[in-house]
């Protein structure tokens, strides 16, 4: 699979290396914050409710990203008979990209705060959109090794994982985007700090 139109695979992956500078400098450009406010780097943000999340290295939808280059991966078991491996990567490449320029836009965002839990959500700082990409493109290149059952399952952990420890998903955020659910956001709420109070409430 590898072996095929080999000039035009190191083509891909040489776009794929471009891809995160056409991210960085987009973002950059309509004024998205390089990295965090705060000025601090951290390498993992634990709360979808901190001011932090999406700002940071990796958070919570870090796996969201992953899920995305691994759904890739298993168009290619499924279409492979048709489509080659240039094709697979140069969908993994232009989705990805195509997203992370997309989302910051006005008109994504204001879906995002109308029909999600991300009423305050103005973007990601440029820091984490570009690692947001480069843990797709990881998860693509992962799973396209692997096999179909083992890619299945890491798919169904990441997400149910994700679910029940910060109750988001990329299945629960397409689900919140194309058919909002009062009772998943209320589900959700349960944990959102902002809306507890009492001693047992958590600091984002």
């Amino acid at each position: 699979m590898h072996g095929e139109a080999p000039a035009a695979v190191r083509f891909l992956h040489a776009a794929a290396v471009l891809g995160a500078f056409v991210i960085a400098l987009t973002l950059w450009a309509w004024g998205q914050p390089p990295v965090c406010t705060t000025g601090e780097v951290r390498p993992w943000i634990g709360s979808i409710w901190s001011s932090e999340n999406s700002q940071q290295v990796a958070d919570w939808y870090t796996l969201s990203h992953v899920v995305h280059g691994m759904l890739v991966a298993l168009l290619g078991r499924i279409f492979g008979r048709w489509i080659g491996y240039p094709v697979l990567l140069s969908v993994a490449i232009g989705t990805a990209v195509g997203w992370e320029i997309d989302e910051h836009t006005d008109w994504v965002l204001e879906q995002f705060r109308a029909t999600t839990i991300y009423q305050g959500y103005h973007g990601d700082s440029v820091l984490n959109a570009v690692c947001g990409y480069l843990f797709m493109l990881a998860g693509f290149f992962l799973a396209n090794a692997r096999r179909m059952a083992w890619l299945l399952a890491l798919i169904a952990v990441l997400e149910v994982g994700s679910a029940l420890t910060a109750r988001d998903s990329l299945t629960l955020t397409t689900l919140q985007l194309v058919y909002p659910n009062p009772a998943i956001e209320a589900w959700q709420q349960e944990i959102n700090p902002r809306t507890q109070s009492g001693p047992h409430a958590t600091p984002p």
